[in-house]
This record gives structure tokens, C-alpha cells and sequence, in this order.
């Protein structure tokens, strides 16, 4: 089993602790990193996001508790290895960017392999490699004052890269920032996450951001209240430890769910959702597809669930030649599937604000149009009823399929029972894809 490279285990950090003025800043918090994800830690502001980050990093001694790094406690650690753990354990980026005035941006840069006593000339050759990366080697003579707010932003991240730590830890980093120079950073941190394998931790209240992250972990008022997965790094053990769901626990949305997903184990109930999901939804508008064609679009859907990619991607990945790496579909089908996919997927958006008589009317109006119903307005308002219970989970698909297909005497709709289970199926995939753990 792989370990977690950073945990922290019930953390306390409380300022004028017995005094007037007594602030907890963090309150039992208990979190898990492991090797190579980019985890953002989000909330509020003063909800102690920054102080568990200052924790982890060693900079912020906790009251109780205690913080790991791989298998050693920092409170255990010698001075020594304190200092080794910031020099070359840790990076650290922070949004007011701490460049030193007085020195070139080069010599900020390689500033921390003067402390470890490297020669000039080696630090010199990282530094240039690493400002070229980031695209300003031509500001490497300047000073700090004369560059941009995201030219300093590129030089804190290759500051925080020259002794080349296996964590970057990122404070607000693109607080300070223009809209176009945060985009810029943020897709820098994920580059080093992505091609360089470097764990990232990034405390952030913006939520503009998190579909970078492989997990959020939300904090409000010094407390871890709810974890969000959009793409699973973690060992399959630690998923397995945190993911022990009994089934009297789930929520009734799920309960009814699982009678139609037969496939829906408990196991699917955090991080394999998406998965699932794809599957299932392109299961469910291709029927005529070989095998490594629904594979491959699978694949990219699986993307664009996860938010990895938006629409436009998708669409292009679908319609690329099969020996290019794409799905090899032929136009038509793209875009009768892309339409599909972004009625399915906005119904489930429209839904999840609210199961009022809106959304009811909303799914009656999608579903009218793609099945060709005529309904008078007494079958219409009962057919929205049907609906509407199904959203409230009052009922589940076979209640519904049962309420479309029974006669109009006895309280139903006269629906053929193929129509009435093609409709009730349609339905549940928009339930499934509207559905969250959180």
C-alpha cells in the first residue's frame, strides 16, 4: 500500500489559547496526501485553509495533533531535518510572491542553492533552465520591481522548483493576479502535477479554480466538512479505508438509483461515480459503434465529465480518425451525439438546483419532443406529476415506467409499454448524471 507523502492527524491550532482573545484557527483536522496529486483546499475566508497548509509545511507548530511527512513526524524531526524538509522537501509559493528587491530575478531564483553551498555557475545554468520554462529568461537582470504581478508569480514557482522538492505547497497563489495571468499560473501548477509528477496542495477561496484539482477538501470555520473527487489518484487501499459505505447510509436518491444500475455498487459511491456514469450514458445513446470506437469516445467522455475537457474537445476527439488517436465517428453521428450529451447533461443541471415545477415542466418539454408525445392538457399535468415525484425521489424508474404505462382509467397514461420504459430509461440516465455524493 502506498502512503500518504503528507497527513496530518487531529490538528489544533489555537492562538491566545486561555486568554480573551482565544482564536481556534483549526479544530480536530485530519487530511491525507498521497504521492502525485493535486489536491486544492477551499473555503472562506479565515476558515483556516492558509493555517492547515502553514501546518503541513512545518511553519505553523500545531497546539495538538500532529503532522507526518511520509513516515516521520515533523514534531520528532531535528533541526536539521527541518531544515532539509524546506530546502528540498517542500516548495512554497506564496500570493504576496516574496521576491527579494535587492537582487536580480536570476539571483532570487537560485537563491536557495546559495544555502545549500552550490557553485555559482550550476545554479546559474537550473535557474536559466527554469525562468526559460516559465517564459522570462529576458527578465533574468531585472529586479523585482519591474516586472508584471504574473512575471513574479513565474519566478516564486521557479524559485520554489530549483532544489527540486517532490510537494509544491501554493498559498493564494494567484490572489494578486489579472484574470489572465491566474489562468496562466494555475495552468503551470498543473503542468508540474501532470508532466513533472509533483504533488500539489493549493489553498485557494475561489471557486473559478477547483476543476483543476484531482480533489477538493472544503473547510469552513477550522474544520474539514466534505472531500470532492474529480479524477483518483489515490491507492486503491486508501479509497477502499474511506469508502466503507454501508447501504442502510445512503440517501434515498441512491437507493432508487441502484434498482435500475444493477452495477452500482457501494464501491462506485465516491470516486468511481464518473466512470460509471460515462459508461452508462454512452451505453445509452450508441448502440451501433464497435468496441474500440465506444472505448475511445468513452475515454474522452470520461474527460469531459471529469471537466478535464470542455464540449468543443470532446467534439473534435469524437470526429479525429481512429489511427490519430480520436473515436474515428463520422460527422452526423458527432453531432447528433453532442446534442444528445448537452440536452442530457443541462436537464441534470437544471434539475439538481431544485426539484420544483420548473424543472418537472422542463424534463415533460425534453421528453415531449424526443418521443413525439401528444398528450391533452389532462394527461400533460399528469405526466408532469409523474415526473416531478420521480425527482423528489418518491418513486423510483419502475414505478415511473408503471405510471406511463397503465391505462388512463386507473391513474396512468396509455403509453405502450415500450415507449412507457424507453421514456422511464431516458429519465433515470438524466437522474444518474444529475446525481451527487455531496
Amino acid at each position: 500500500m502506498d502512503n500518504p507523502i503528507i497527513q496530518t492527524e487531529n490538528l489544533k491550532v489555537i492562538y491566545n489559547r486561555g486568554k480573551e482573545n482565544e482564536v481556534r484557527s483549526l479544530f480536530d483536522v485530519s487530511v491525507k496526501i498521497y504521492p502525485k496529486e493535486y489536491v486544492i483546499i477551499y473555503g472562506p475566508s479565515g476558515c483556516g485553509k492558509s493555517t492547515l497548509l502553514y501546518s503541513m509545511s512545518g511553519l505553523q507548530p500545531p497546539t495538538e495533533g500532529d503532522v507526518i511527512i511520509k513516515t516521520k513526524s515533523i514534531s520528532k524531526m531535528t533541526k536539521k531535518e527541518i531544515v532539509e524538509l524546506h530546502q528540498v522537501g517542500i516548495g512554497m509559493v506564496f500570493q504576496a510572491f516574496y521576491l527579494i528587491p535587492s537582487l536580480d530575478i536570476l539571483e532570487n531564483v537560485c537563491l536557495p542553492k546559495v544555502f545549500r553551498g552550490e557553485s555559482k555557475n550550476k545554479r546559474k545554468e537550473e535557474g536559466i533552465k527554469l525562468l526559460h520554462r516559465f517564459g522570462v529568461v529576458e527578465q533574468s537582470k531585472k529586479f523585482p520591481s519591474q516586472l508584471s504581478g504574473g512575471q513574479k508569480q513565474r519566478v516564486s514557482i521557479a524559485r520554489s522548483l530549483i532544489n527540486n522538492p517532490e510537494v509544491i505547497f501554493a498559498d493564494e497563489p494567484v490572489g494578486n493576479l489579472d484574470s489572465e495571468s491566474s489562468e496562466n499560473v494555475m495552468r503551470i501548477l498543473k503542468e508540474l502535477n501532470e508532466i513533472d509528477e509533483k504533488t500539489i496542495v493549493l489553498v485557494t477561496h475561489n471557486a473559478e479554480h477547483l476543476h483543476f484539482a484531482d480533489r477538493i477538501i472544503y473547510m469552513k470555520d477550522g474544520k474539514v466538512f466534505k472531500e470532492e473527487v474529480n479524477k483518483e489518484k489515490r491507492p486503491p487501499e486508501a479509497i477502499k479505508n474511506i469508502s466503507n459505505v454501508k447501504y442502510e447510509e445512503l440517501s434515498n436518491e441512491l437507493k432508487l438509483l441502484m434498482r435500475t444500475f444493477k452495477n452500482l455498487s457501494l464501491k462506485q459511491v465516491n470516486s468511481l461515480l464518473i466512470p460509471f456514469k460515462s459508461e452508462q450514458l454512452m451505453h445509452h445513446v450508441l448502440s451501433e459503434l464497435n468496441q474500440e470506437q465506444i472505448q475511445t469516445a468513452s475515454s474522452y467522455l470520461k474527460e469531459f465529465l471529469f471537466k478535464d475537457i470542455n464540449i468543443d474537445v470532446l467534439s473534435k476527439s469524437l470526429d479525429l480518425d481512429y489511427e490519430k488517436g480520436g473515436a474515428g465517428w463520422n460527422r452526423q453521428r458527432v453531432s447528433a451525439f453532442i446534442g444528445r450529451v448537452q440536452h442530457i447533461i443541462r436537464l441534470a443541471e437544471i434539475i439538481s438546483v431544485g426539484p420544483d415545477s420548473s424543472s418537472a415542466q422542463a424534463l415533460s418539454d425534453y421528453l415531449t419532443e424526443l418521443f413525439g408525445l401528444k398528450f391533452d392538457q389532462k394527461r400533460q399535468n399528469r405526466f408532469i406529476s409523474f415526473l416531478r415525484s420521480r425527482i423528489k425521489n418518491k418513486i423510483d424508474r419502475f414505478e415511473l415506467q408503471k405510471s406511463l404505462d397503465i391505462s388512463e382509467l386507473l391513474g396512468g397514461l396509455g403509453l405502450y409499454k415500450n415507449k412507457a420504459e424507453k421514456i422511464s430509461r431516458e429519465v433515470e440516465i438524466i437522474m444518474l448524471m444529475k446525481y451527487s455524493q455531496y
